[in-house]
């Protein structure tokens, strides 16, 4: 397998291109509406009807579904803790919860010596739980992880004192700023340090 195909199997496990533009515009859609119209329902009805005509157009095209109804469920959530307090700043504290409680799974995985990243990738890049004989392999999954955790944590890091703030035009640019792009960033990180390891033969 090339380094190329292990690339995209590493960035498809997380979603792929498409998984992350499902998710992010709903977002930008809903900081535009609320700009606009200053009513929080009419802003997260416009965040909500963009993640559903992206899942009707992924069936038109019988593409993946995954990732786009995952978005569309994710949205719904954000909704409905922003219209149940009506502080247009909640809209984003399932993604602060969500990035908490992957930050800590990823963390504790990485002290027991299982890193998720192993666990996730092994079977997708042939190598199953192998990689956990060549210890060459498993630092380099551990260390692949401790990004995913940075990633994590710097997110709540930066963003949950600006949601404090109730700045939300700040909170929602820095959310999207840390969003792709930081994914991205990590998630071509970790195939460096994977490529850069001495890779286990695939099972047949």
């Amino acid at each position: 397998m090339s380094a190329h195909e292990d690339r995209e199997k590493v960035l498809g496990a997380f979603g792929g291109k498409k998984g992350l533009i499902d998710s992010g515009i709903p977002s930008v859609i809903f900081l535009i509406a609320f700009n606009v119209t200053d009513q929080l329902n009419t802003a997260l009805f416009a965040s909500i009807a963009t993640s559903a005509v992206l899942t009707i157009l992924r069936l038109i095209k019988r593409d993946t579904l995954q990732h786009a109804l995952s978005g569309l469920v994710g949205v719904l959530i954000c909704a409905w803790f922003a219209n149940r307090t009506g502080n247009p700043s909640d809209v984003y504290i399932p993604k602060l919860l969500t990035n908490l409680g992957y930050g800590t799974a990823y963390l504790i995985a990485n002290l027991a010596g299982w890193p998720i990243l192993g666990l996730m990738l092994g079977p997708i890049l042939g190598e199953n739980l192998k990689w956990r004989k060549s210890p060459e392999r498993k630092r380099a999954y551990l260390r692949a992880s401790w990004l995913w955790v940075a990633m994590f944590f710097a997110r709540i890091a930066v963003q949950y004192p600006i949601y404090r703030s109730g700045n939300l035009n700040l909170l929602g640019t820095v959310n999207l700023a840390m969003g792709y792009p930081l994914f991205i960033a990590t998630a071509y990180g970790s195939w460096l340090i994977l490529k850069n390891a001495p890779k286990i033969a695939s099972e047949q």
